[in-house]
């Protein structure tokens, strides 16, 4: 067992090569300790773990770019640099391009279903008749938000964990991006209010 272990590690990186470097966990609150060992733990595909990779963006340092496609998302850092993080997107009706802002941030969001929401999943009228539903592991929108404005307005769109991990590397959300809780954590600690967000 020990040896099929180290062959797969080593094939990891001799397929990963020079190009890739991991990132490590970002340190956690104990709130955040509490509510992660309550969510599903999944093992994402090794594609779309977090990674620093060559930055394919293009992009200032400091930007957020997704790709819908490939369902990853990039964190662009100096030196041609770039954290890559595996995403889930939406799916083809619900997906959203554009570019935005980031208009504010939120530990274990509170999170309100919209109204299209509403009217494709009427199960959820309940939810939101309550005032919607509070920040933890039960949560749809996971660890972190990350909400996206467009000419001072909220779109609706947010960057966000999940308590759906398994989700991530498909078109399944309502247009919002969905990531891995420790993922999600680590972009929130490095994305300031304000920075540029282009989804394509």
């Amino acid at each position: 067992m020990l040896l099929k272990k180290l062959a797969l590690v080593g094939a990891v990186g001799l397929a990963l090569g020079g190009c890739y470097a991991t990132v490590p966990d970002p340190k956690v609150s104990v709130q955040d300790s509490k509510y992660l060992a309550m969510v599903p733990n999944y093992e994402v595909e090794i594609d779309y773990r977090r990674y620093q990779v060559d930055d394919p963006t293009g992009e200032a340092p400091g930007t957020v770019v997704v790709d819908t496609k490939r369902h990853f998302l990039y964190f662009v850092l100096p030196n041609r640099k770039a954290i890559r993080y595996g995403v889930a997107t939406g799916s083809e009706a619900a997906g959203w391009t554009g570019e935005a802002k980031v208009g504010r941030k939120a530990e274990w969001p509170h999170w309100m279903p919209p109204a299209d929401m509403l009217v494709r999943w009427p199960h959820l009228k309940p939810t939101a008749a309550a005032g919607g539903l509070s920040g933890g592991p039960d949560n749809p929108l996971g660890a972190r938000a990350l909400y996206l404005y467009q000419n001072g307005r909220d779109t609706l769109y947010r960057i966000h964990g999940t308590n759906e991990p398994e989700t991530i590397g498909h078109d399944v959300s309502s247009g919002c991006i969905r990531m891995v809780n420790m993922d999600v954590i680590d972009l929130f600690n490095r994305v300031p209010v304000g920075a540029k967000v282009v989804v394509k």
